[in-house]
């Protein structure tokens, strides 16, 4: 009789240990809290309009990576997937100018040393380094735990320029990179993307996975791609049940055996593989003192261990929006309960035409949000959080119209959302769309991808991994498959 495994969450973390299992020759149940599977890989329609939640772009689209392989398994993409082809990876305005990251390195390193030849040499070195991580992949053959020497020495022979990388941005913030520049439109390219805490390493591996062609957008968007994904599952023989919260993980000697649901009915399972925040994970489904120690301390220790969220605000414009792309402005501050904010970013997605009516483009802006901008939106009454949802809109929109005066009269609100949405949806611990933030001097949380004390559970998801994101929990699906299949003293290789 095959074995019974039984997964908590339908993200693609859950989707993806859902597929391997079948794959390997198990039985897979998923329980989905949700109406509808795919997690924070989402999208939605509004008026006419679909809004976009989470690809910025696809980590994986190289076929030469095995990340590519992975995706191809679950069903994400294959040789016939179509993407956006678009050229820059993201503009920066500042006091007047203007300055792009391409896709083609040299127009970048061209433009910015034109822009400020006092950072010539600096450029050209940050260029130089974007190209050494070039042939950085994520390692998902198997965890990195289950590596022998063997796998090691491969790993280091793919990505030879890595320690290039590493010994010159490895230890080093992106507020202490941008500082290196004289120019400050080059200073505010360098921190506008990513927080100024993370590491240096972080932006510069993001920006070449983009140049490399490993970092694509696929057609059809995120809420596309977990269909397929949810497509493949369901081909295979996965039972998928949606409106299905999970109560709790059966423990009994120390062993899991199964889940209780909210509606009181329990599932007895031979495993249990949870993918799902690790929030939720200890505290809710297991009792608090499963957690561990590294765990509970970067919890308690916020300022180590930030995490990111954003308040979002997407409008529909007619064709025709001058910022192609997605472009970092400064505006008139803005304050969102004790803070203030003088930075935000616009996104168009004229790149795909499915998301919008003919001659029209969906623009979505962003605010970045913390942990203390999390505790803000929490602290707020159901009315007044509506209200003030309403009022930040409009503030925007018109920050958008002193940017971008063409669109003045024609921006028309679809939708907003906080913090708060990622954690009502998605259990995300203070609403975070990544795990914790690495920053340079702090140690970085490692997962096993089990839960000391408990036998046969095993966990899925982006936070067993930094930074998290999609690559982290296509990747942990198929890892928490192959410790069971290590466990039960068979291959590892599916």
């Amino acid at each position: 009789m095959k074995k019974k495994i039984v997964i908590i969450g339908a993200g693609i973390g859950g989707l993806s240990a859902g597929i391997y299992a079948l794959k390997a020759g198990y039985d897979a149940v998923i329980y989905e809290k949700n109406h509808a599977a795919g997690g924070e890989c989402m999208g939605w329609n509004r008026k006419g309009c679909h809004i976009d939640n989470c690809i910025h772009w696809l980590t994986g689209t190289d076929k030469n990576t095995s990340l590519w392989q992975v995706w191809k398994t679950i069903g994400a993409i294959d040789e016939n997937t179509e993407y956006a082809g678009t050229d820059k990876f993201y503009s920066c305005r500042y006091d007047g100018k203007e300055a792009t990251l391409w896709k083609d390195l040299d127009r970048t390193e061209r433009e910015l040393v034109a822009l400020s030849p006092e950072d010539e040499a600096e450029t050209r070195k940050l260029i130089q380094h974007v190209r050494y991580a070039e042939d950085c992949t994520f390692p998902v053959d198997k965890p990195m735990d289950m590596m022998k020497i063997g796998d090691y020495i491969k790993m280091g022979k793919s990505m030879a320029n890595m320690p290039k990388v590493m010994k010159e941005y490895g230890k080093i913030s992106l507020n202490e990179l941008a500082e290196r520049f004289r120019s400050p439109l080059l200073k505010k390219i360098i921190c506008d993307y990513m927080p100024a805490e993370y590491t240096a390493y972080s932006f510069v591996v993001s920006y070449a996975t983009y140049t490399s062609g490993n970092g694509e957008i696929p057609l059809g968007g995120s809420l596309a791609m977990t269909n397929r994904i949810i497509g493949r599952f369901k081909e295979m023989g996965g039972e998928l049940h949606t409106d299905a919260p999970v109560k709790r993980i059966i423990v009994e000697n120390g062993t899991a055996k199964g889940v209780e649901l909210e509606s009181g009915e329990k599932v007895i399972a031979d495993e249990v593989i949870t993918a799902v925040d690790t929030n939720v994970l200890f505290g809710r489904f297991l009792d608090k003192s499963y957690t561990p120690k590294d765990w509970a301390a970067a919890y308690a220790r916020s300022a180590d261990y930030p995490v990111m969220s954003g308040f979002q605000v997407a409008f529909v414009t007619d064709s025709g929006f001058s910022g192609e792309g997605t472009v970092f402005f400064g505006c008139e501050p803005l304050m969102i309960g004790s803070k203030s904010f003088d930075m935000m970013s616009v996104k168009d997605y004229s790149y795909d035409k499915s998301f919008a009516p003919e001659g029209k483009t969906v623009l979505q802006t962003n605010i970045s949000q913390f942990d203390d901008d999390y505790l803000y939106w929490k602290s707020l009454s159901k009315e007044d959080y509506k209200a003030k949802k309403q009022e930040l809109s409009e503030e925007i929109a018109k920050r958008l119209v002193k940017e971008f005066p063409e669109l003045d009269g024609k921006l028309e609100l679809l939708d907003c959302w906080t913090p708060l949405t990622y954690e009502r949806y998605c259990g995300a611990y203070h609403g975070a769309y990544m795990a914790f933030i690495t920053k340079p001097g702090i140690k970085k949380l490692k997962c096993t991808g089990t839960v000391k004390g408990v036998k046969n559970l095993y966990m899925a998801g982006q936070w067993i991994m930094s930074p998290g994101g999609l690559p982290v929990a296509a990747a942990s699906g198929k890892f928490a498959v192959q410790r069971i299949l290590k466990k039960d003293k068979r291959p590892i290789e599916i």
